[in-house]
């Protein structure tokens, strides 16, 4: 099989990218589950966008640079906050409607943000919407490859540059498809962790893939963790909202008391990575966390979905307290790239959550994520729109047999990562952690691969990656809090820094 373009993933970053690109490609979309099997789908918050007249993107760019420890790039979040607006009016002009009132878009408020900026849809549903909007709009030339997962990329017989890839179809036969460039739109990597809002494919796919035909990654131990998924009977049920707290939910512990009043200046809207760690304090002590909407009017217009999650699973919202832990949401770091998705390995992109273009500094700001996606589909688009079609190599480099490791399952990774390379690290665990994750890995037991055995690989993989990082990283900095190294939290920058950036 040959292809122009090769996109693996079907989030919003991919889909994006095949509705900006020219007529004259033959685009092809493989993805491991269907095509709204996405962590874009379940997103519930928005797109941050300066579009308030009180609002400007000098604030948006500040609030990022603020909320990422100001490990971010400057000229990247410069970029991704100006191009905001007009992502934004794009999207509505080619028929998303996102809420309004009275013809005026409705604006949200998160964690870290300086004015309410986050447009939504379906109140809670803005993933939902977005990528069912960004699908409908796929051309004939989009051919789509369902339930089939990228067992490898395709390089040429130096390694010098990707050709494409090796997948397995949804009948289990493996099939090669060459292209002139790959592009990896995979997503994260949260399912690795036992609380999770991510769907359970996301477990690192791109990271390992490029990592293996030698592209750059960095930024690993930067694992975001959402201060509050759904809890009951120690498993978690899916995200609630950043959105909630930003209408005037209050986090509480068993008795009532406020428990970030005396930990940030902006409460329960701090940063993720603050909010996410005071709970987590709290829970080591036998706190149990809730977040009081008491003082919310119309919640269930307002979250209709969250509101049904909560029904759900036996949580009664009349009692205005709904159960909450912190749990993996967003993988920081990725692949090396700019903002085009450009990789240290020649033809090969990667865009989106799996890119690594320091957008996000130590820690993302809420409602980045699916920006940043839509800039860079915009963005690669116009690269690629513009580059010749050049022929692809004969000679490729693959393996003769596609075999994985006999691993273990899947839950046992899972409860480890979530103990050893959590919330909070230690560094005797994290040691203890990578050297487990090496001896398994290394098993000599090998066998044909399929779905299964793949996504074990690729999770024991990913994790030993992000493991390593975390080892490697003495300092606490955003997501990455050492026990041993905590640092305090410094609210006191300026403004200034922007300015002169």
């Amino acid at each position: 099989m040959n292809t122009d373009i090769l996109i693996i993933g079907s989030g919003i970053a991919a889909l994006q990218l095949a509705n900006k690109l020219d007529s004259q490609y033959n685009v092809t979309i493989i993805t491991k589950g269907k095509m709204n099997d996405s962590n874009s789908y379940l997103a519930q918050g928005g797109i941050a966008a300066a579009i308030d007249q009180s609002d400007d993107v000098l604030s948006h760019a500040f609030d990022t640079l603020k909320a990422g420890e100001y490990y971010n790039l400057p000229s990247v979040v410069k970029h991704i906050t100006k191009m905001a607006p007009t992502i934004v009016k794009q999207l509505i002009d080619q028929g998303m409607t996102f809420d309004q009132i009275d013809n005026q878009l409705i604006l949200g408020k998160e964690g870290a943000h300086e004015h309410r900026r986050i447009v939504h849809a379906g109140g809670d549903a803005t993933g939902k919407y977005m990528t069912e909007s960004l699908t409908n709009q796929l051309s004939e030339q989009v051919k789509v490859y369902e339930n089939s997962f990228v067992c490898e990329l395709l390089t040429d017989h130096t390694k010098q540059q990707c050709c494409g890839a090796v997948f397995i179809d949804s009948s289990g036969k493996s099939r090669t498809i060459k292209a002139t460039y790959t592009v990896l739109a995979t997503g994260g990597c949260g399912s690795l962790y036992k609380f999770t809002s991510n769907h359970p494919i996301a477990l690192g796919d791109g990271v390992v893939l490029a990592h293996q035909v030698g592209a750059k990654v960095s930024d690993l131990e930067f694992i975001q963790f959402h201060p509050t998924l759904l809890y009951s009977n120690n498993h978690t049920y899916g995200l609630i909202s950043e959105a909630v707290r930003g209408e005037g939910a209050v986090l509480v512990n068993q008795n009532g008391l406020p428990i970030m009043k005396n930990i940030h200046p902006l409460k329960d809207l701090a940063p993720r990575h603050i909010v996410a760690q005071t709970i987590y304090n709290h829970r080591l002590i036998g706190d149990e966390i809730y977040l009081s909407i008491k003082q919310l009017n119309q919640f269930q217009n307002r979250f209709p979905s969250i509101s049904q999650l909560c029904t759900k699973y036996g949580i009664n919202l009349h009692d205005g307290l709904i159960p909450v832990t912190p749990g993996a949401h967003f993988m920081i770091g990725g692949v090396e790239t700019d903002i085009k998705g450009e990789t240290n390995v020649r033809n090969l992109y990667c865009i989106g959550e799996v890119a690594n273009t320091r957008l996000h500094g130590a820690n993302r700001l809420a409602s980045n994520s699916l920006l940043e996606g839509l800039v860079m589909g915009v963005e690669l688009a116009s690269h690629l729109n513009k580059q010749p079609k050049t022929p692809i190599p004969e000679r490729i480099a693959t393996r003769s047999q596609l075999k994985a490791p006999i691993l273990p399952n899947l839950k046992l990774l899972q409860k480890s990562m979530m103990e050893n390379v959590g919330i909070i690290r230690k560094r005797e665990e994290l040691a203890n952690q990578l050297n487990w994750l090496h001896s398994t890995i290394q098993s000599n037991q090998q066998t044909n691969i399929n779905i299964e055995n793949f996504n074990k690989y690729v999770a024991y993989k990913m994790a030993y990656l992000i493991t390593q990082a975390a080892l490697k990283r003495h300092d606490s900095l955003g997501c990455h809090q050492m026990a041993e190294h905590e640092t305090s939290i410094n609210t006191t920058e300026s403004r200034e820094y922007v300015e002169q950036v």
